[in-house]
């Protein structure tokens, strides 16, 4: 039987999450890629374009690309925008 060549996320993450400097950008950015997560999540089950969102938010779908890529710091005004458009609400929790 054949194996396939590569390896898993879970364990390529678990060997870098070792690396105090990848851990801690890592968790600098994992607001944001939730978050992201959360909106692509969202999309699919509606099941939307993302030139449909766009139109909602009154923005250009390069946007909506560039935010569910994870390349674009979004402000809170605009993940607001976008939550309504899906009929959903932001909701920030200080932990």
């Amino acid at each position: 039987m054949m194996s396939k060549a590569g390896a898993k996320f879970s364990e390529v993450k678990d060997i870098l999450m070792k690396d105090v400097e990848f851990r801690e950008e890592y968790e600098r950015l994992k607001p944001r890629y939730e978050i992201v997560s959360q909106i692509i999540e969202e999309r699919a089950k509606q099941n939307i374009t993302q030139e449909e969102l766009a139109f909602r938010v009154g923005t250009q779908k390069s946007n909506i690309s560039r935010l569910e890529s994870g390349t674009y710091n979004p402000s809170l005004d605009f993940l607001t925008k976008v939550a309504q458009s899906l009929g959903k609400e932001v909701q920030i929790v200080l932990k």
